[in-house]
């Protein structure tokens, strides 16, 4: 999945689990950039009586590179701050809420938002309020009008929204980890067995999303809202990181104590890179780098194990690329760099030589007004891997990459196999996943209540 349980160690520690990051221009209002970023991921709605919640003891941040050097040169911090209405219950509501800030609603967070720059910290907001999570009709009766309050209008034309949100990333988690057994064509894989539609793993499950709606001048190198796409200040690049403090102390007559200097447990750029492409004994450790290190990790983007595992699980069907040996660059230019100008015909998001996982985006570049989800091998120049959108179907787009489909990009020469331009998981929306037409763009969380488990 896109960073869900993606490394050993984050994997024991879902409160600092970046799942997924995304970096879009509003529909809604395209002079300003969606950031969102999720974390604790596969939430049971059912999983009460402690229901999920942001760590009081992370630090939760949304990194903006502008000058194309793998450093954040924005930073936006969130900090949570947890309080117990009545200690003396267990109940984590003790009747209805029926707003954010309903008495019955026993166990609260706030939050406070800076941002920082070369210039200094600044505090956008403090004491902004989580809603509860979705429990059901009874626990939250209008889970929707609860939601919405908890969207917060911040100085400088800003909005953020923190707070537990319908998964967006949708695959078929079961036949993926299951040697790439993908439903659709599973009667061409090394085991056959008669093709299926495609399951989401993900339909009912939630998480705890962290979205800034911001100026586009907040983020770029000088402070402009850029409409030129070719200019190098049009493109941003964007990561989500979590870091906790280097030291622990367990109470036992209290709460645990942290101390000491700040360390990076988690970030996230472009989704499955960590998950899929990094090698499992470097996992923990590219989670606690800046992307600007990542050039140490360039082999693994540009001789990918799934490279080989894809034409040997599926005989036949990849002869093309079990034959092609050379460096992928093409992988190298999506991933890593920025896709430079020339290569696609109006469109380019590269932010220079510096090998940094980012999720690149050209601010540029306005929204489609009919979006394609395979982005732009669809044909839709505003979707992923220019920067992403909550409906973007990355699991495709990256698997049909990764098979062979953009090598004609920087090789003339390859002819892609004919299975590249059809080959999926089989789950797409419309259907079963569902978004927001408006910020934060997820759709409310599935409740406890309503939701009956597979049988």
């Amino acid at each position: 999945m896109s960073s869900h349980r993606e490394a050993p160690e984050i994997s024991k520690d879902p409160v600092a689990d970046s799942t997924d990051t995304y970096a879009f221009v509003s529909p809604t209002d395209p002079t300003k950039v969606v950031l969102i970023t999720n974390y604790i991921p596969l939430q049971n709605p059912a999983g009460g009586p402690n229901f999920f919640e942001f760590g009081d003891d992370v630090s939760y941040k949304i990194n903006v590179d502008n000058n194309g050097d793998g450093l954040a040169d924005v930073v936006y911090e969130f900090r949570f701050t947890t309080t117990v209405a009545n200690p003396d219950t267990f109940l984590y509501n003790t009747g209805p809420i029926n707003a954010i800030n309903d008495p019955n609603f026993n166990r609260r967070q706030k939050y406070s938002v800076t941002r920082t720059t070369a210039s200094g910290t600044t505090t956008l907001g403090t004491g902004k309020q989580v809603p509860p999570c979705n429990i059901g009709p009874r626990s939250t009766p209008n889970y929707s009008k609860l939601g919405k309050a908890g969207i917060h209008h911040l100085p400088g034309k800003r909005n953020v929204f923190a707070g537990q949100r319908l998964d967006g990333f949708y695959v078929d988690l079961g036949s993926v980890f299951d040697l790439l057994d993908l439903r659709p064509f599973q009667n061409l894989h090394l085991l056959p067995s008669a093709a299926a539609a495609g399951v989401d793993g993900l339909r009912a499950y939630n998480v705890h999303t962290i979205a800034l709606e911001v100026p586009i001048s907040d983020l770029t190198v000088d402070g402009s809202t850029p409409t030129d796409p070719s200019l190098a200040k049009s493109v941003i690049g964007v990561w989500a990181s979590a870091s906790r403090q280097k030291a622990l102390v367990r109470n036992p007559a209290g709460p645990d104590t942290s101390s000491g200097p700040w360390v990076q447990v988690s970030r996230l750029g472009n989704p499955l890179i960590n998950e899929a492409l990094i090698p499992m004994a470097k996992k923990d450790f590219w989670n606690s780098l800046d992307p600007s290190t990542d050039a140490q990790f360039a082999q693994y983007v540009t001789k990918p194990e799934l490279q080989g595992l894809i034409p040997a699980l599926y005989p036949g069907v990849f002869p093309n690329l079990a034959a092609y040996t050379n460096p992928r660059a093409d992988l190298a230019a999506i991933l890593l760099t920025g896709i430079p100008s020339g290569i696609i015909p109006g469109f380019q998001n590269y932010t220079g030589p510096v090998q940094a996982d980012e999720l690149r985006l050209n601010v540029a570049i306005p929204p489609a007004s009919s979006p394609n989800n395979l982005g732009i091998i669809g044909g839709d120049l505003a979707g992923f891997p220019n920067g992403r959108r909550v409906a973007d179907d990355v699991f495709t787009i990256e698997l049909r990459a990764i098979a062979g489909a953009t090598i004609p990009l920087v090789d003339p020469s390859y002819t892609p196999d004919g299975a590249v331009s059809v080959v999926t998981d089989g789950v797409n929306p419309p259907g079963n996943v569902s978004f927001a037409k408006s910020f934060p763009f997820l759709a409310d969380p599935k409740g406890g209540f309503e939701v009956v488990p597979p049988s």
